[in-house]
């Protein structure tokens, strides 16, 4: 390796005299690294937010409801409100039909009179077992639920619930059913049964 003028070589090569020969340039070295390959940039996509079209479920954007396809013509969709008050109104058209058809299927049924025939404990002493005795004044055949209370407590006192068998318009029906939360000892009893 040889010396010149008190400059060594870099790297092995020797360095690169100025024109006159007499000593290097002096300067900034700017060295390239080569980076790895990159992917190739894919261009920006339209980042508009879309809701699916209200036919066929194509991308639309916000405030229109029908694509092209759907919409070929262009003309003015129906707006959000109205679509909204017709779904509102179907609901409760629907609700409104129901009552009517449940109203229809339980005219007639009842007014119910009942009575308590007897109240004795059941053999296993847990319960009582009450007697009553239901008939049917309407038009139609039904189920009623009696509601069984102590005769001197009928505001809030422990009362029971006992469902009839099916009455038949006109009928009178009498049936046992077990009550617990009335104690197990036999008292005055009273109940009233109510209809559809």
């Amino acid at each position: 390796m040889t010396v010149r003028n008190g400059w060594a070589p870099v790297g092995g090569s020797p360095l690169v005299a100025n024109q006159d020969g007499q000593s290097p340039e002096r300067g900034t070295i700017n060295i390239v690294i080569p980076s790895a390959p990159t992917a190739p940039t894919v261009p920006p996509r339209d980042t508009e937010p879309t809701h699916p079209c209200i036919r066929c479920g194509d991308p639309v954007g916000p405030g229109v409801g029908l694509c092209e396809r759907c919409n070929p013509l262009g003309l003015r969709d129906v707006a959000s409100t109205q679509a909204h008050g017709a779904i509102f109104l179907a609901i409760v058209l629907g609700v409104v039909l129901l009552a009517v058809a449940g109203r229809f299927a339980v005219s007639g049924i009842g007014p119910f009179t009942a009575k308590v025939d007897s109240a004795v404990p059941t053999a296993n002493g847990a319960a009582l077992a009450i007697t009553l005795t239901v008939t049917n004044t309407g038009s139609s055949a039904g189920q009623t639920t009696c509601r069984v209370t102590e005769a001197d407590n009928r505001g809030g006192g422990p009362s029971s619930f006992l469902l009839s068998p099916q009455v038949q318009p006109g009928a009178t029906v009498t049936f046992t059913g077990t009550a617990s939360e009335l104690g197990t000892t036999p008292g005055a009893l009273v109940t009233e049964c109510q209809s559809p």
